[in-house]
């Protein structure tokens, strides 16, 4: 891993909401302030017209733009080949579109600390190695050094244990902690159980859903509010795109303040008429139960796969800017037997941790070289982290009780602690088979079509005349850097063939430097 001259960061890039930041000289990690003084960057690029790109727009630059060219949550098209973006002819992917917030960030960070060269990047856990080439391809077009991917659970742990004291420290009568983190963010969720000591930590299980956050509560009211307009005055508001926007972000307003507060009127003007609805707490609650009730399940089953019953976690750490709900915290009371705690920044903690990380791998790859003070590094070098995989690893196979249907077998089940090695022998599926096909695939389906092909890769020149049954050893393995290797090789000749999925390999040299060029020609505002 090198390390390029120049300040080194960590990276919450968020679905509604980023954030950047940095550890100081005295082992503090602080998020980075934006022109505008913020530590949160909104999520949002404008297209504009004039050709002009705008990142992080308040609702007053956003209400005087075309819908149309205002892009919102394109954490969740991350990895998705299908989607892009057309301006000024050309198309604009999810990952450029991601580089563009990256440079706003990095460019807003540099006026306060110079130079930046080296990033750490956070992913929700459940991403899976497609989005993660993704992410990190987005950080290289946007002229970062990206030297990780870390996890977002595994950042807050970081942070949380850090600020604590609890990490790289012999804390007087600490010993071990098991914890939650309850990942709740705008566009996507997690919830991961994790266990460490003052020098190791590990993940203990994970799950998540990358299309579930407060963007979904936002869109209910959206939808509630509409509903009863178009009863009222027969037209729907949500079909006028201008109308949408703002009304959107009203409910957005509208949802916050209902964290804090018993009820509140909701206003939606439309075609010359206005409606105004008085929203309860309670009748929120009751239009997002099924929403919050996909969290809970998620949490309960991570609890059983970790092994952890009610009232065993030491604490509950929340992030994300959704934990706020009052909803959210009877739940997890119900569900963990314990009130959860906010020792650190629900909306700054992922960034912070990501800073750690990224300052843990500075100290061990520049011999100690730093500006960071010698007992801060001695404590950081003294970190080992124990990660899982988030998604099963499998191999497409014809299923041995229905000939003709492919399923999916997996070899390496999710929640394994990386690095991690898998062999299991197979047999041929005809006889005189002259090559063998085998198709990687990440995903809990039986059936391949509901898995994602991550790659594959042949067996050539069999022996001739092998009989049908010969057998064939299949290799499967996640590296500590969350590489994925896999082999196989075809018992009888001894034939071979492998292959690496490397994560920063979603686009190679040439195409990262055309969106380099071409990012380069757009200034952020």
């Amino acid at each position: 891993m090198q390390f390029l001259e120049g300040n080194t960061v960590g990276i919450d890039l968020g679905t509604t909401f980023s954030t950047i930041a940095q550890m100081n000289t005295e082992g503090e990690p602080r998020a980075i302030r934006n022109v505008d003084g913020r530590t949160i960057t909104p999520s949002i690029v404008i297209l504009s017209e004039e050709g002009q790109v705008v990142v992080g727009p308040t609702f007053e630059r956003m209400s005087i733009e075309d819908p149309q060219r205002i892009i919102e949550a394109i954490k969740r098209q991350m990895g998705n080949k299908d989607f892009f973006v057309v301006y000024q002819n050309k198309k604009l992917t999810p990952e450029f579109i991601s580089a563009l917030i990256l440079k706003k960030l990095k460019q807003d960070a540099e006026v306060e600390i110079g130079p930046i060269a080296n990033a750490v990047i956070t992913v929700p856990y459940y991403f899976n190695d497609i989005r993660r080439k993704a992410t990190q391809d987005a950080g290289r077009i946007a002229g970062l050094n990206v030297v990780d991917i870390i996890n977002e659970p595994t950042a807050a742990t970081l942070a949380y244990a850090w600020t604590k004291g609890e990490l790289g420290s012999s804390k007087p009568g600490f010993t071990t902690k098991t914890i939650m983190v309850y990942d709740f963010g705008g566009g996507t969720f997690d919830v991961t159980v994790v266990r460490y000591n003052s020098t190791n930590f590990k993940v203990l299980a994970t799950d998540g859903d990358v299309m579930l956050g407060g963007l979904d509560w936002t869109r209910r009211l959206v939808d509630h509010v509409s509903e009863q307009y178009l009863q009222k005055y027969g037209s729907d508001p949500r079909e006028d795109p201008e109308t949408l926007l703002q009304f959107t972000q009203e409910c957005e307003d509208a949802k916050r303040q209902l964290s804090a507060k018993s009820q509140i009127p909701v206003s939606l003007y439309y075609q010359g008429k206005t409606l105004t609805v008085a929203l309860t707490r309670g009748d929120f609650e009751r239009m997002t139960a099924d929403l919050l009730q996909r969290t809970r399940d998620t949490t309960e089953l991570v609890m059983r796969q970790a092994g952890v019953k009610v009232g065993d976690l030491d604490d509950i750490v929340l992030v994300g800017g959704s934990t706020h709900m009052p909803a959210v915290e009877l739940m997890l009371r119900q569900v963990a037997g314990r009130a959860p705690s906010r020792d650190v920044s629900p909306e700054e903690a992922v960034a912070q941790g990501a800073a750690i990380h990224a300052a843990i791998l500075e100290a061990r790859a520049t011999g100690g070289e730093s500006r960071i003070a010698k007992a801060v590094l001695e404590r950081l070098r003294s970190v080992e982290t124990a990660d899982v995989n988030s998604h099963s690893l499998g191999i497409k196979i014809t299923d041995p009780n229905e000939r003709g249907r492919k399923i999916n077998h997996i070899i390496i089940p999710r929640n394994t602690q990386i690095p991690f090695s898998a062999s299991q022998r197979f047999v041929t599926n005809s006889p005189n088979q002259r090559s063998i096909h085998v198709h990687i695939l990440e995903g809990e389906a039986m059936d391949p079509a509901a898995c994602t092909l991550i790659g594959d890769f042949r067996i050539v020149d069999l022996p001739p005349n092998l009989p049908q049954g010969s057998p064939v050893e299949v290799m499967y393995s996640y590296d500590a850097n969350g590489r994925i290797h896999a082999s196989a090789r075809e018992l009888t000749g001894n034939r071979e063939a492998a292959t690496q999925i490397v994560r920063d390999s979603g686009l190679d040299e040439r195409g990262v430097d055309a969106m380099q060029l071409l990012a380069a020609e757009y200034s952020v505002e």
